[in-house]
Order: structure tokens, then sequence, then C-alpha cells
């Protein structure tokens, strides 16, 4: 039985790969964006492209009273650690503020299931070696703040209002649909993976590893990388659970990777080389994040396809490749000639 789904973020990184699922399995889709960091062409054909900020208050009200809905998937918002720090009052205001307005239209218009898209930065600096639900929540950057002041506010819509909500804190979204259709697209792009397959592919001179001496075995951070497939997957059983109420999952392949893990994956599968430099380290930036999925993988049945950091990085090349300007390439080759 196919469903009716609002995407928030839709045309962003992850949010286009779960558009691309629920359009697979024949659901309606709705995909609520101001494309300032997301793109059309991530749009795939099949679902409806709704252009509004969730800053309107009054348009957003009225997309959620446009329903039913089965349930609304929240991405959008800003998510770049360091730039958090820069900046905290706009990612506390933007992040928090915007994501309860949307809170607020779902429990006024009886929409009953939320699926948040939260992060690892919640648990700031960990002392265990992998992390589940009972590690201790304490944010280090306010992008992480923001994340777990929207998770709170769930909590207290479903104690007040019964909205029941998801929330899943996944760790280092990465790789590329493996068919091809969509991939990793910011301006400017932040993210270690395109950046040292854009090194490999000639465009940019250099990559910057930021930190050299922490306390990992070979001094750079260890972050735990799930393909954003695999990502996709989660939000739809985590959505399935909702039926016997609200739940949080840390979501990753429970394993992690360095810095010089990925550069040398990349020089792997590119077959070219990465040239780097190690830089001060950025704040906010933990030594060490990986997730123990234990808790989804038992409740939801959810296991990540993409274990191995090769074939990861290789459905990232493999689009970055065909896509020099991005989803601009996209658009450029549809509209060429035969």
């Amino acid at each position: 039985m196919s469903g009716r789904f609002l995407v928030t973020g839709g045309a962003g990184f992850v949010g286009s790969h779960l558009v691309a699922t629920l359009i697979a399995r024949g659901d309606d889709c709705v995909v609520l964006d101001n494309f300032r960091i997301g793109h059309r062409a991530a749009i795939l054909p099949g679902a409806e492209a709704a252009d509004i900020d969730l800053a309107d208050r009054v348009a957003v009200d009225r997309i959620v009273a446009a329903g039913p809905w089965d349930a609304v998937f929240h991405f959008a918002g800003l998510s770049l650690v360091a730039e958090s720090m820069r900046d905290p009052f706009r990612y506390l205001g933007e992040n928090f503020g915007h994501g309860l307005t949307l809170i607020e239209a779902c429990v006024r218009h009886g929409v009953d299931r939320f699926v948040l898209s939260s992060t690892a930065a919640l648990f700031g600096r960990p002392t265990t070696p992998r992390l589940d639900e009972t590690t201790p929540i304490d944010p280090v950057s306010p992008y992480g703040e923001s994340k777990w002041l929207l998770e709170r506010a769930l909590v207290w819509a479903d104690r007040v209002h019964g909205l029941r909500s998801a929330t899943l804190r996944y760790f280092n979204a990465a790789g590329s649909d493996p068919a091809g259709r969509l991939g990793e697209d910011h301006q400017p792009e932040t993210h270690l993976m395109p950046l040292a397959i854009d090194t490999a592919l000639g465009r940019r001179p250099e990559f910057v590893v930021f930190g050299g001496d922490y306390d990992t075995p070979d001094g750079t951070c260890i972050r735990d990388y799930v393909h954003v497939s695999d990502l996709a997957d989660a939000h739809l059983r985590a959505f399935r659970q909702l039926d016997r109420g609200s739940v949080a999952y840390n979501v990753g392949i429970g394993a992690g990777a360095s810095v010089l893990d990925v550069i040398r994956s990349v020089e792997r599968v590119s077959g070219r080389k990465v040239r780097y430099r190690v830089a001060d380290r950025r704040p906010g930036d933990p030594a060490v994040l990986v997730a123990d999925p234990g808790k989804i993988m038992r409740e939801t049945g959810w296991s990540p396809r993409f274990t191995a950091l090769d074939d990861i990085v290789r459905t990232a090349f493999d689009w970055r490749a065909a896509h020099p300007n991005g989803y601009e390439s996209a658009l450029t080759n549809a509209a060429s000639p035969v």
C-alpha cells in the first residue's frame, strides 16, 4: 500500500536519496525545499517540488494542512560544525526555530508521524569506543545543540500531543546512489570524501587535513562512514517502528575510518595520488565518532549493504567523475542535443 509523505530538504544529499527510495516504492512524495543548498535536479521524476522556506510560517502551515501525510521526514537545515562555531545564533535560530515551526504545524493539522534527521554531533567528546543510545549527550557545537533541542521538542510533542517521532543520529553520510542518478554536491564543498576525490581528479591543488595530533592511531580524526542509500533505508525502517511508539537510533556501520584511511581509499579507487597537507584542528571536532548500531539492527532488521570503505568511496567517485560541475553537469547534459 503506497503512502504520502512530506520531505523537507528533499533536494539535499540525504533527503534526495530518501525521496528516490519512496518513489521506487510507489509512494506519493512532496519535497519542501528553499533550494539554497538543495538542487532541483536532485528531485527525480515522480516527486512534486514545493519551493518553500521553513522561515515562512504561513507557507509551512499551508502545505502541512494540505495533507493527509503518513509522515513528515525532516532533513532541512544547516549542517556544518565549523560554520556553527562561527555563527552559533544562526544555527540555533534556523535549525531549532524553523524545525519547531514545522513540528507545531504537524500538531496543528493532525500529522502523527515525524522522522528527524539528527546527528552524532550530539555526543560531543565521548570516552567510549562506540556510541549507543545510552551514551551521554553533550554537544560541543551549536550545530549539535540545535539538533538536540529539536529532539527534546519532539519528546514534548509526543507527551503532550501524541506526535510520534523517530530520530536518527547518524554519523558521516557518504557515497552516492549506486545507479548514478544522485550524488553529493555542496557549494562550497566542505565534506571530506568529495574533497579528497576532487583532489585526486585534479580539480583541487591539495586536500587539507584538519589536525594530525589527535589521540588516534595515525593522529587524524576517525569517523563512521555510512552509505547514503543505507541511511535512506534506515529512515524508512524507523518510520515503520512508530506504530509502537517514538524511537531514537544511532546509525552507522559500527566501524571507523580515519581521514588518512579515506585518502588512501580514494587513491586505491581512483588509481591517483591525493596531495594533502596537515593544518590546525578545527574547533568542535571530536577525535572519534563511531556508532554502535545494535539497537536499530535488532528492532528494525536494518543492516548496511555497504560496509567496505572502498565500496562507499567508489560510488562517490563514480558520480563526481561523471559530474565535474555537480548537478549543473546533469542539467547541461540533459539540455545537450543528441
